[in-house]
């Protein structure tokens, strides 16, 4: 009997099985690959690794570890959405985004030291500063998080949203001795088999809904028993609703449309990144074509401090110049030469610090390392700024700029998770129903004095009466708990409005922010423009001045001294023309990124950067 009534379970739960829903696999992510695009292997050519602007930037949006973070970011942020649909709350994403490193900047800038040539001459000559000292390679991290460290509370418990199977098999044998012959015997065996399986599945408005299929088959020895074995079902359905705390479609549904939001924060975080790479890339390019080019000044300056050394040699060895100003001509050879070193130097760093932005392997891979960058665009500036009006730079800023975007959405998600707190606060008043039906049927016992009651047969007469209703129960109800003070949730609901009232605090510094690098940006190219402009008119005069000097030198109307002098001053008003093309471009790629319109001047994708290309 036992046997045919499990059969018989069994069969039941199997049918419930199959038709329930059946949940989703767990989705593929994309694999770890640490492997470099063959693009950078296709530049190299003779040992030379040719780079142009957009190589670099195509590199960088291909092998940019920054960037590949926050690819596996957008897979997060639909994790999110998983969770919240199945009624989870949401886990948060990461706001911290990298900036490509400093870099040791232009010919003028804080890293290098006061050029050996620049003042008078024998003011001895200086050694650049170590750059890793000057924390010029590691990336600042920028945290974009409106919300600060602390968590905002998560309210009310929302309802599982996804239905779950809940089962229950279970066999007992139990004795209990008697103290009369009430039963008709000394000692009562009862055998006990339950099979039970239910769903339960929560819903938007804050249902909590359970159908439960409870069997239980029971052997006894009690003579008095009306039928022995018997077996027993129930089909029940419990509902619980509340009306007050929990209520609301809106409510239970919050963590849903924060997910929502979070999926287009994770995308703009994305592009966030990729502005924060591609103004990196293009500032440490910039400054390398202007290394570079400096490189080439100081190696003329060399050339000339040659050519002065061998021309005063010759007018000493003649009689026409004292010894002394061999000696000038020397020390300004030496002095030159260590303003090259320097030079070579700042170069080689911001080769490898820009190898290391444009590949995921660095200097591991032997071609890349061994390859020498050569700059392929040079630095230029368009004879006249078409620069649109502030007011409507502001305006694009202000629409455009994905960390202004992200930092909105933040807001608004505090916002939304503040109707938890709420909800928490407002007394507990559930309607709850019940409907069951049951049924019950067995062997009868002849030998009980009530056995005319029993219900002749099995499982299946018991099911049978389960289906037909023959039995049923109803009830309704409500359970109310009203807190005589609430001061968890008063306190949680406090600290999360001041939360939001900080994070909007946090939103309009942003926004001030960006206003500011908008009219800095401006500034910072007018500047750059007029220090080009002076740079290159100090340049065509020290080179006239030289010539001139040149001249009276070669006749001896003049010393070495100010030759020397006057090649310093040639140097570094070249020096300065190439730091103020480097600035202007510089200042014009960050007028762009404060827009938020460095992508589209550049041709960037966003579908072809998430793909990595």
């Amino acid at each position: 009997m036992r046997r045919s009534f499990l059969r018989n379970v069994l069969i039941t739960l199997l049918c419930a099985l199959t038709a329930a829903a059946q949940t989703g696999l767990p989705r593929a992510t994309r694999p770890l690959d640490f492997s470099d695009s063959t693009r950078i292997h296709d530049l190299v050519r003779a040992g030379n690794l040719y780079l142009s602007l957009q190589d670099a930037l195509a590199l960088a949006i291909e092998n940019s570890l920054d960037i590949e973070l926050q690819r596996y970011g957008l897979d997060v942020a639909d994790t999110e959405v998983l969770r919240s649909k199945g009624g989870g709350t949401t886990r948060g994403l990461n706001y911290t985004l990298a900036e490509a490193p400093v870099g040791v900047g232009g010919p003028l800038s804080p890293v290098v030291t006061n050029p050996a040539a620049s003042g008078r001459a024998g003011n001895g000559t200086s050694v650049a500063t170590n750059a890793l000292e000057l924390g010029v390679l590691s990336e600042p991290l920028d945290n974009l998080s409106m919300q600060g460290t602390i968590n905002q509370s998560t309210g009310t418990a929302v309802p599982s949203y996804d239905p779950a199977l809940v089962g229950q098999l279970n066999w007992t044998h139990q004795s209990a001795p008697q103290s009369s012959l009430t039963g008709g015997v000394n000692s009562v065996v009862t055998n006990t088999t339950n099979a039970n399986a239910g769903i339960q599945q929560g819903f938007d408005s804050g249902a909590q809904v359970g159908l439960n299929f409870n069997n239980n088959h029971q052997a006894i020895n009690a003579l008095t028993s009306a039928y022995n074995p018997y077996s027993g079902s129930s089909l029940g359905l419990t509902v619980t609703q509340p009306l007050l705390r929990g209520f609301g479609r809106s409510l239970n549904r919050r963590f849903i449309r924060i997910a929502g939001n979070e999926r287009r924060i994770g995308s703009l975080l994305f592009q966030q990144q990729l502005i924060a790479t591609v103004y990196g890339v293009i500032r440490l390019y910039t400054d390398f074509v202007a290394l570079y080019e400096d490189v080439k000044v100081k190696q003329e300056t060399l050339n000339l401090a040659d050519k002065l050394l061998s021309d005063t040699n010759a007018q000493v060895e003649e009689g026409t110049l004292a010894q002394v100003e061999a000696t000038r001509a020397r020390a300004q050879v030496f002095s030159a030469r260590q303003d090259l070193i320097n030079a070579r130097g700042l170069l080689d760093e911001q080769e490898a610090i820009l190898k290391n932005v444009l590949t995921r392997r660095g200097n591991e891979d032997p071609e890349v390392r061994e390859s020498h960058l050569i700059p392929t665009d040079a630095l230029s500036i368009p004879d006249k700024d078409e620069v649109r009006p502030i007011q409507d730079l502001l305006a694009e800023a202000a629409e455009r700029r994905p960390d202004l975007g992200q930092a909105e959405l933040q807001v608004a998600n505090l916002q939304i998770g503040l109707e938890g707190a709420r909800s928490l606060t407002r007394p507990e008043v559930d309607l709850v129903g019940i409907m069951q039906n049951n049924g019950l049927a067995g062997s009868v016992n002849q030998l009980a004095p009530n056995s005319g009651m029993a219900v002749a047969g099995g499982y299946g007469g018991a099911l049978e009466q389960v289906f037909a209703r023959n039995y049923p129960t109803y009830g309704i109800g409500l359970q109310v708990t009203l807190p005589i003070h609430n001061r968890v949730a008063e306190a949680d609901l406090a600290h999360d409005e001041l939360q939001t009232r900080q994070a909007s605090i946090r939103l309009r510094q942003l926004q001030n922010q960006a206003r500011l690098e908008v009219e800095d940006a401006l500034i910072a190219m007018r500047r750059a423009r007029a220090s080009y402009e002076a740079a290159l008119e100090a340049r065509k005069l020290q080179e006239e001045s030289l010539s001139a000097e040149q001249a009276k030198f070669e006749v001896g109307a003049s010393t070495s001294f100010f030759v020397i002098q006057y090649e310093s001053l040639l140097a570094q008003a070249k020096s300065t023309e190439v730091a103020a093309k480097s600035s202007y471009v510089k200042a014009r790629a960050a007028l762009a990124r404060a827009t938020g319109s460095i992508l589209d001047e550049h041709n960037i994708s966003i579908d072809k950067a998430i793909k990595g290309r």
